[in-house]
């Protein structure tokens, strides 16, 4: 099986616990302000910690339509989430999972850096376009901006 890893990291001047809050939150947050990526993330298995299962449906501006993934670590004391989505058309016919490790890395100034790394599980040796590997990249991006204009619009919130 082929695996291929991808990272990348944004600065931001809200603190890594209100970040990693606002991601603890993400089946509210997320469709809310980014709902051309998200129509609504449930979780239909478990509490919101470690061992849950959340069903998602995309929205209009992404090339598919749905998705499950398991949440493998939610890590409050180093504000990280490890989860591994295992099913639907998100995993483009070409891959058995991906599983996104996302950190909120505290700065001296008080803001964070957010540092997404993203395995892909690809079926036996199938190797994942760039442009594909772009587009997620481009959506973590996206999705990471409205919350971070979220939390500047309502810094009371998480």
């Amino acid at each position: 099986m082929a695996v291929i890893t991808s990272e990348f990291e944004i600065s931001s001047s809200i603190p890594a616990s209100k970040f990693f809050n606002a991601y603890r939150d993400f089946n509210n947050i997320a469709p809310k302000v980014d709902p051309e990526t998200y129509k609504t993330l449930v979780d239909i298995q478990g509490d919101g910690g470690a061992g849950t299962i959340r069903d998602i449906s995309f929205g209009d501006g992404v090339p598919f339509t749905s998705g499950k993934l398991k949440l493998d670590v939610v890590d409050s004391i180093n504000f990280s989430i490890i989860y591994t989505i295992f099913e639907g058309d998100i995993l483009m016919g070409q891959l058995d999972s991906m599983t996104h490790h996302v950190k909120f890395i505290p700065s001296p100034d008080g803001g964070c850096v957010y540092k997404p790394t993203i395995v892909y599980n690809c079926k036996g040796e199938t190797q994942l376009p760039e442009e594909a590997l772009n587009m997620v990249k481009e959506g973590f991006k996206k999705t990471f901006k409205a919350i971070e204009g979220f939390i500047h619009a309502n810094p009371q919130t998480y």
